[in-house]
């Protein structure tokens, strides 16, 4: 029997790193793991961020919040807190804002080649961690190769269109489900798990589902 999970994620979320690792613990405690599939889908925190428009994180946050920068370097700092307990090291003073779309295209091409996980990882940690800008072809192509996707190919794919219905197609099953936030796991179809929740609660999730 197997059991599959369905991730809505986005690759500048500081939560669904979090998120994932909490899954990841939660898998490692899980005694079926063996049977689980995991599967990443799209989605845009902000949809509506222009192409090309590049921003320091930060000052889009006090924007978005109207909210002076000591309230964002704090919220900053607790999430990054939060990331350091789960083994991850977060840059969110060096994260720069951009549109999405590319790099989900990227994964999309990557999940093609069995690599969907390999790719999501290293996008997130290519934005939160390393102060890389996720919208950049030359970039995507070198992060896409460092998981073992063919530079040719996704030069190609990036260059073009390829895969950006598959992307819109999962932001519009995210909304058909009433999915607002991520990160979101749907469990078997059946259980969803809203948010970074804790390692423990995953696992119950996991049990009911199978």
């Amino acid at each position: 029997m197997s059991l599959q999970i369905d991730v809505w994620s986005d690759v500048v979320c500081p939560w669904c790193f979090i998120g994932k690792r909490r899954m990841e613990t939660a898998l490692s405690r899980f005694e079926h793991a063996d049977e689980v599939e995991i599967r990443w889908h799209s989605f845009q925190l902000d949809p509506a961020h222009a192409k090309g428009h590049r921003v320091p994180v930060q000052e889009m946050l006090a924007t978005k919040f109207g909210a002076p920068p000591a309230q964002v370097d704090a919220m900053q700092r607790q999430v990054t807190e939060l990331a350091a307990a789960e083994g991850l090291t977060y840059h969110l003073d060096r994260a720069i804002s951009v549109n999405t779309l590319d790099a989900h295209r990227l994964g999309h091409l990557a999940a093609e080649h069995g690599l969907g996980d390999q790719m999501h990882e290293r996008l997130l940690k290519a934005h939160l961690a390393d102060g890389e800008l996720v919208d950049d072809l030359d970039t995507l192509v070198r992060l896409g190769a460092e998981v073992g996707v063919p530079a040719d190919e996704a030069r190609d794919v990036l260059q073009g269109s390829k895969y950006a219905a598959e992307v819109q197609a999962d932001i519009d099953q995210a909304k058909r489900l009433g999915i607002t936030g991520v990160p979101f796991f749907v469990l078997n179809g059946t259980h969803g798990v809203s948010g970074a929740q804790s390692a423990e609660t995953f696992l119950s999730a996991l049990e009911q589902a199978r």
